[in-house]
């Protein structure tokens, strides 16, 4: 059984280069659990406890438990069966109202009618809580139940790490509707049709959906300067003026077809002070110093650490990770932070953000944001958010382009009307 499960995969006759990406990836998940003697996988997509991973698996959006065997079955178990027949790409839909809509007697029931051997090993979701492990322990008592931190979660969040064609196509298209709703926003800002951070946010819901997106990938954080200095404003957005006089921070994701993209870009605006401008002036050096080491086989802590370096000889610190993995959610793995526990190297495929900030009670925040997907030569920056400057702020930019740490046509900040002139954007490597 554990060879015809080692690569090149087949399932159902079918080669594992031949398939369509759902059963690619649950071919890859099988061979793992070949490897390690599990015999049954179960994921759970339910309310408090949400695995996007059931979407991953299945292209069934939520609500749902998911369980896959060493010998090959994918079986899923949805609230909404309609939804599922719609919607889902795996080998048999159970509905869950056969089991009494309870998850340890659907288990029970779907191994049962699977046939699976006794003394089996069986691996829950790792977040299952205790009281509700030992429901499994005691409903499943001819398996051997494992749920621990490791293992299938483990794998699951490394193969989600490492996009494939398909999801690599997907978020290229919310980045495409995002840096869209950039543009938009910017130009809305520049007439004055936004005037509060209710304004924007709404903005972006509405044109979003209007666009192909499902909607937004986390609840927008719109920031005029009186609140710019949280690292995610609260409330999340107000009727309080946007932009207004001095830094605004403005942080939203659009979801397509699941995957969220994840962008922050901060409006600076009239007059600032010079303390500002050092400020904007040193998160721009940050981003360009960290894109530079967003490459495969570097650790994702190495511009973490080059961006702590730049920010503690000016005296700051940046109170947050540089950034994350995106794609079913808004943040999964790969890690990008300055820890010691932080063991994550970059490879091809991985999605991650780039996002130094700095923050301060009087003088307001600033954080600047875009999505990066590693490739075989290096990166290259899927979106393109920037540090728009308005009235008295560009007309600084331009006569004291040092206070902006030479910003150039192709840096985030550069004013639109330089940056359009440049190729397009977000292509380095």
């Amino acid at each position: 059984m554990i060879a015809y499960l080692l690569y090149p995969v087949k399932e159902k006759g079918v080669y594992l280069r031949d398939m369509e990406p759902f059963q690619k990836r649950r071919a890859e998940l099988y061979t793992w659990m070949a490897r390690n003697s599990i015999s049954v996988v179960v994921l759970e997509d339910t309310e408090g406890r949400r695995d996007p991973a059931i979407r991953y698996f299945t292209g069934h959006p939520s609500d749902a438990l998911l369980i896959m065997t060493i010998t090959g079955h994918a079986v899923l178990c949805p609230w909404d069966e309609i939804m599922a027949e719609k919607m889902a790409r795996v080998d048999v839909i159970v509905p869950y109202t056969d089991f009494g809509r309870n998850p340890v007697a659907a288990v029970r029931g779907i191994t049962e009618r699977i046939g699976v051997p006794d003394r089996s090993r069986i691996e829950i979701p790792a977040v299952t809580p205790y009281p509700s492990f030992l429901k499994y322990v005691e409903a499943l008592f001819q398996y051997d139940v494992i749920c621990r931190e490791g293992g299938a979660a483990r794998e699951i969040e490394r193969m989600r790490s490492l996009k494939d064609e398909a999801e690599i196509a997907v978020i290229e298209k919310a980045s495409a509707i995002t840096d869209t709703l950039i543009n938009l926003i910017e130009k809305n800002l520049r007439s004055g049709k936004i005037k509060t951070e209710t304004d924007v946010a709404l903005l972006i819901e509405r044109e979003a959906r209007s666009m192909g997106a499902e909607g937004t990938g986390f609840e927008t954080l719109a920031a005029g300067p009186e609140r710019s200095f949280g690292i995610h404003a609260f409330p999340p957005y107000t009727s309080s003026p946007f932009p207004g006089q001095g830094l605004s921070i403005l942080d939203f994701g659009i979801k397509f077809q699941g995957y969220t993209s994840d962008v922050t870009l901060t409006v600076a605006s009239g007059e600032l002070t010079a303390a500002q401008e050092k400020q904007l002036a040193l998160v721009e050096k940050a981003y360009k110093a960290a894109l530079e080491l967003y490459k495969p086989g570097l650790p994702t802590k190495a511009a973490p650490i080059k961006v702590d370096e730049i920010f503690e000889k000016a005296k700051r610190k940046m109170p947050h990770a540089l950034g994350h993995g995106i794609g079913l959610e808004a943040h999964e793995g790969p890690a990008v932070r300055n820890r010691e526990d932080n063991d994550w190297v970059y490879e091809p495929g991985m999605v991650v953000t780039c996002e130094p900030g700095l923050y301060h009670p009087v003088h307001g925040g600033c954080r600047l944001e875009n999505d990066i997907l590693i490739t075989a030569e290096g990166h290259r920056v899927l979106t393109n958010s920037r540090i728009i400057r308005l009235g008295a702020a560009e007309k600084a930019q331009g006569e004291t382009p040092a206070k902006t740490d030479k910003a150039d046509a192709t840096s985030p900040a550069a004013p639109a009307r330089q940056r359009r002139r440049q190729p397009a954007p977000g292509k380095s490597s």
